[in-house]
């Protein structure tokens, strides 16, 4: 898994854009610009657990672009975890491709 990974991952998951701060929302998108594409697929079912209650700003965007690049994506039984509207979304995406 990318170091940045590890990062965004000790960062936790993305605030509401109510809630968030701009020092906290400057650490999620240096990080987020820092990792490097294709993500592996570990680096992805990292990155599934981050997403927040809102697009947060258009990070959530980012973080499912990223996620997207992985080379298995999308990978079994990650997008079952959760009912949240990210989750919904990749999960939608995928039906797509």
């Amino acid at each position: 898994m990318q170091s940045v990974v590890q990062e965004l991952v000790k960062l936790g998951q993305l605030p509401s854009s109510v809630k968030a701060n701009l020092v906290n929302l400057e650490k999620f998108q240096t990080l987020l610009m820092k990792v490097e594409q294709p993500i592996s697929d570990d680096d992805a079912q990292a990155l599934v657990k981050l997403f927040g209650p809102d697009e947060c700003f258009g990070l959530a965007w980012t973080l499912v672009h990223l996620i997207e690049t992985a080379p298995g994506w999308p990978l079994e039984g990650v997008l079952d975890e959760s009912e949240s509207e990210w989750i919904n979304r990749l999960k939608q995406r995928a039906k797509n491709v």
